[in-house]
């Protein structure tokens, strides 16, 4: 049997990069995938993620959501309840990025990555896990949690003051959640990418930072988001049966070096 068989899962930042082979990961082992982001298509061009799911004859539907609205959030997981049941897998992987240190960093621009990357991810788990309780458990899970969090969560991003801060929050927000709601058979994990290759524009594949992670990474190639995919896919699983309030790197070994 396949390992999501029967698993109703929500993608945020579910169109693109990361989010988008997680969608396509969960999508081939049997879930259905609920794509939340706030454009359809992905900005690596090509097919949306719905489109390339139900090809390969999946089930997903799209909802176009900004995290950083609790009213979006929670017509979000109303969607996904209506249309499916119930929640299963929240992944929480909807981020942006400002490329600034401290002082170049504007109000505006603190406040709109916090509001992305640590708002949206209280928001989008505050309104799983409200589902979550009111729904029976399945194999003695309620529901599962996943944050994408940074390697940037646990040493500095250079460069990058709000983003880094930002991921920091994150990591901490997966211990709590896990600890406060173990008793309600709610897990909560995150997984921290390294260096991945992605679409995403600006700085994140500029040739001297690619440079620089291909210097820090032991492992002889830098990741991609398939690598982020199966670690999202044993974490949503039965397999993940005693796992909780972890923060799973996916570095190549970045962070042991």
């Amino acid at each position: 049997m396949a390992l999501l068989a029967n698993k109703i899962a929500v993608v945020t930042g579910g169109s693109s990069g990361i989010g988008r082979a997680i969608a396509l990961n969960f999508a081939a082992e049997g879930a259905s995938v609920v794509i939340a982001d706030r454009v359809e298509l992905p900005i690596e061009g090509g097919q949306g993620t719905v489109g390339m799911i139900r090809l390969a004859g999946g089930t997903a539907i799209f909802v176009e959501t900004d995290i950083s609205d609790w009213d979006a959030v929670d017509a979000l997981i109303g969607a996904a309840v209506a249309r499916f049941g119930r929640l299963d897998v929240m992944v929480n992987n909807a981020a942006i990025y400002t490329s600034t240190n401290l002082v170049e960093t504007t109000p505006e621009q603190w406040n709109r990555v916090i509001g992305v990357n640590l708002t949206g991810f209280f928001y989008c788990s505050k309104r799983a896990v409200m589902q979550m309780l009111a729904q029976a458990p399945v194999n003695e899970v309620r529901g599962r949690i996943i944050n994408v969090s940074s390697q940037h969560g646990m040493v500095a991003c250079p460069g990058d003051f709000p983003y880094s801060v930002s991921k920091g929050g994150i990591v901490q927000m997966t211990r709590q959640i896990a600890v406060d709601h173990a008793d309600d058979l709610i897990v909560c994990n995150a997984i921290a990418p390294g260096k991945i290759i992605t679409g995403k524009p600006g700085v994140a594949n500029d040739p001297d930072a690619l440079d620089y992670s291909r210097r820090r990474t032991p492992w002889p190639r830098l990741g991609t988001p398939t690598d982020v995919a199966g670690a999202a896919l044993f974490l949503a699983s039965d397999m993940a049966s005693y796992v909780n309030g972890i923060n799973l790197m996916v570095d190549g070994g970045w962070m042991a070096g």
